[in-house]
């Protein structure tokens, strides 16, 4: 990895651990999930690149893990480039983005092949679908994100704290001048408070971290978190999705990119409206509530959420909603979603939003034997959602997949997949 503007802030005295390479042609095969490609070596071994694009040859690896049956490692000398590669915006590119280095205009594409690569790993065939994407107009490749956190450096070289990030694969700290994912207000923010620590002469390992948040205005919330010390309470910030106004923390749970979540929202809204209306909505794995309360116009919604504190804001934001929903009959519930099965019912639309590691098993088990007429499943993780609509097939149908890519430069997508029961 390239990191030039860094040199200087490099402690003289660092002990660096001994750096192993391999320095032979290797041809690039094709992504995989997880967002690294793919080769083999010589000697038969698979190797797992990052900073390499498919069809590339590389002849420079920097190994960040080896193992009796594969390497990981960090491409760092190109013989053969692809048509697709581009100059990375960030020299600290990998810590953050590391598809920087592709055209934008293939990465969607690139997602799509992964997603269908996962469901066929979980024998699911998508080749009759067409999995549509977000408008290329909505697309927000850069200073999209409204949440950053960044580690803090301490430089011997000028005697300063830095904002950093950690380097792909090591604990090891990269210091940053500039960074292109964030709000631009979310850096200037940083930059201020690194210099209010600079000025003050503060320990730069008094800290464990610097968070901050923005809403679509720009407004900033958020700030340092000290070793050992309860979190702070921060101010709360707030943001309108479908006319509801929405508040939460800027550590708490709510989208990072709202424009294309927006957009998500609404083809879950379509696809709600599209057939006969649903009065009767669970929306599991809630957060703050703000797919559920999007859609709930004329519904008996049920919000579940096991988080304290985001179960504490989506409280204020269905009395919020109120005016919006007055027509509906909404109930939040303090629980685990395995714990609250006794919501599902059969006359029932069901929304899972669940964690990267997808339901439980006991929430898949209820499905089937309660039957609730249709499935929506969001989900920031395809692999896990296919391992769970795969137990789903035997009483469901597949009726839409859409990729939403609520990253761009990254290899994460956020997947919806719509489930309806066989025989209806």
């Amino acid at each position: 990895m390239n990191n030039k503007e860094n040199t200087s802030l490099k402690p003289k005295n660092a002990r660096q651990k001994p750096i192993n390479y391999i320095t032979e042609q290797i041809k690039v095969e094709k992504f995989i999930p997880g967002g690294q490609t793919i080769a083999t070596l010589e000697n038969g071994k698979k190797i797992f690149l990052w900073g390499a694009l498919p069809e590339e040859v590389v002849t420079k690896v920097r190994v960040t893990k080896e193992k009796s049956s594969f390497v990981e490692g960090i491409a760092e000398e190109v013989l053969v480039k692809s048509k697709f590669r581009v100059q990375p915006k960030d020299e600290c590119y990998l810590a953050t983005s590391p598809w920087q280095i592709l055209d934008y205009s293939r990465e969607m594409s690139e997602k799509v092949k992964l997603i269908k690569e996962i469901f066929r790993q979980h024998e699911i065939d998508l080749s009759t679908f067409e999995l549509n994407s977000q408008d290329q107009d909505f697309d927000l490749p850069y200073s999209y994100r409204n949440k950053m956190e960044y580690a803090l450096y301490y430089s011997h070289a000028d005697s300063k704290i830095h904002l950093a990030f950690h380097e792909r694969g090591s604990h090891r700290k990269i210091p940053i001048t500039k960074s292109s994912l964030e709000h631009p207000k979310i850096l200037e923010k940083a930059q201020e408070i690194i210099a209010e620590l600079n000025a003050k002469g503060e320990d730069a390992r008094k800290y464990q971290s610097l968070l901050l948040r923005c809403n679509q205005k720009g407004e900033v919330s958020g700030g340092l978190f000290e070793n050992h010390r309860p979190h702070p309470k921060f101010a709360k910030l707030k943001d309108q999705l479908f006319g509801i106004t929405y508040s939460y923390s800027p550590n708490g749970f709510f989208q990072i990119n709202l424009p294309v979540y927006a957009k998500a929202l609404t083809s879950i809204l379509n696809t709600c409206e599209s057939g006969p209306q649903p009065t009767n909505v669970l929306d599991l794995y809630s957060g703050v509530g703000t797919i559920g309360l999007s859609i709930a116009r004329e519904h008996q919604l049920t919000l579940v959420e096991c988080d304290k504190s985001a179960y504490d804001e989506m409280l204020e934001n269905v009395k919020t909603a109120s005016s919006i929903t007055q027509n509906s009959q909404i109930k939040p519930i303090l629980a685990k979603s395995e714990d609250a099965l006794e919501y599902i019912e059969p006359d029932q639309t069901v929304i899972v939003d669940p964690p990267r590691a997808g339901c439980r098993p006991e929430v898949i088990n209820k499905f089937l034997e309660i039957q609730p007429k249709s499935i929506i499943y969001l989900s920031c993780n395809p692999a896990t959602q296919a391992r769970d609509i795969k137990l789903l097939l035997d009483k469901y149908q597949i009726t839409k997949i859409e990729a939403f890519n609520f990253f761009p430069r990254t290899p994460h997508i956020e997947n919806l997949v719509v489930l309806k029961l066989k025989n209806i």
